[in-house]
């Protein structure tokens, strides 16, 4: 497994000044930025598009973690390719072909990821395993930040964590929801690798201090 990674979550940042925001975490050792696109339509809030990704990718070198939480995905794929992202993750069910979605976002350059809501079964990433670069669990149902963490979902980072070992590809496995200094080490022996913070790291007055303290915990 992987050495934890962590990967703040802009929704929290202060969004008067994001690109200091931006700068702020990379300094603080953050490994990734993890940014959540929201349509008001596949989840009941709205955030940003493809501008903003495309404006604040001067800001920083670490990868940009996008993660669509739109419907449908795929004719925005490209947009945010060209806006600077690295890693582009969508759910299952924002499309109808996830394994083609998959395979566009790769012929885009980028690392694919397939995202699992808590209703969503490992199953439904079981197919696409060498198509896929990352997984991301949520652990909270997606839409807004600062919502309380969902054990039941530690058993599914535990079975995906085996279905990973047992494809033999290196597959980052990732949890996005709810995650602090009490919840990253459970994420983490469950088999989680990359974490991704919100509150607990912009919410805080030390940034450093906070992904430091994820690290540790995890």
């Amino acid at each position: 497994m992987n050495p934890t990674r962590i990967a703040p979550s802009l929704l929290a940042a202060d969004w008067t000044r994001l690109g200091e925001e931006v700068r702020a975490v990379e300094r603080a050792g953050a490994d990734w930025l993890h940014l959540d696109i929201m349509d008001g339509h596949f989840v009941p809030n709205i955030s940003f598009g493809p501008a903003l990704v495309k404006a604040l990718r001067p800001m920083a070198t670490m990868p940009f973690d996008v993660h669509l939480m739109i419907a449908p995905a795929d004719p925005f794929l490209a947009a945010f390719a060209e806006a600077g992202a690295e890693w582009i993750s969508l759910h299952p069910e924002a499309g109808p072909h996830l394994h083609r979605s998959l395979q566009t976002i790769r012929a885009l350059g980028c690392r694919p990821g397939v995202v699992l809501n808590p209703a969503t079964p490992v199953e439904s990433v079981a197919h696409v395993l060498d198509l896929t670069d990352l997984i991301l669990v949520m652990t909270v149902n997606p839409g807004f930040g600062g919502q309380s963490f969902l054990r039941s979902q530690l058993q599914k980072i535990a079975t995906l964590r085996r279905m990973i070992a047992e494809s033999g590809r290196d597959i980052a496995l990732q949890v996005d929801g709810g995650v602090t200094r009490e919840t990253a080490p459970l994420c983490r022996e469950a088999g989680a690798d990359v974490l991704v913070a919100g509150t607990a790291v912009f919410g805080t007055p030390d940034y450093a201090e906070a992904i430091a303290t994820l690290r540790e915990s995890a």
